[in-house]
């Protein structure tokens, strides 16, 4: 799966304007992060049709970054994201970015960027949802 990164100067609509384009493209948002540093606006998207997105964006003058994100699946308990943290930090592999897509049934899928990737999945393997 795959996260677009969108990073502009801040101003009201930012986020109205980007989800209207898509919107209209048919392009379904299923998660998104956003957050305003030092006068930029972050916006962090998780779409279906990353490559129709990316196309559209950028048609429309958005300047954008593509991420390659780790997708697990975990019980819905207190501890679960601990214990996944605690793997990764003992094979040295640093969280750069993590969010839960979905949530329900005893258990949550979350979407997760780290610095080393294909090692993540190794030490991740029993909690992996394949694409």
């Amino acid at each position: 799966m795959k996260q677009l990164t969108i990073v502009m100067d801040d101003r009201v609509g930012l986020l109205a304007d980007l989800s209207y384009i898509l919107g209209k493209a048919k392009i379904n948002i299923e998660a998104v992060s956003v957050e305003v540093y030092a006068g930029k606006g972050i916006i962090n998207i998780v779409v279906k049709d990353e490559k129709k997105a990316t196309l559209l964006l950028k048609a429309n003058g958005y300047n954008l970054l593509s991420t390659d994100m780790i997708i697990i699946k975990l019980k819905d308990e207190p501890g679960a994201l601990s214990a996944i943290s605690k793997k990764l930090q003992v094979a040295k592999i640093n969280i750069e970015n993590l969010y839960i897509l979905v949530r329900g049934d005893g258990y949550c899928v979350d979407a997760l960027k780290v610095d080393k990737p294909a090692k993540a999945k190794k030490v991740l393997a029993n909690y992996l949802v394949k694409a």
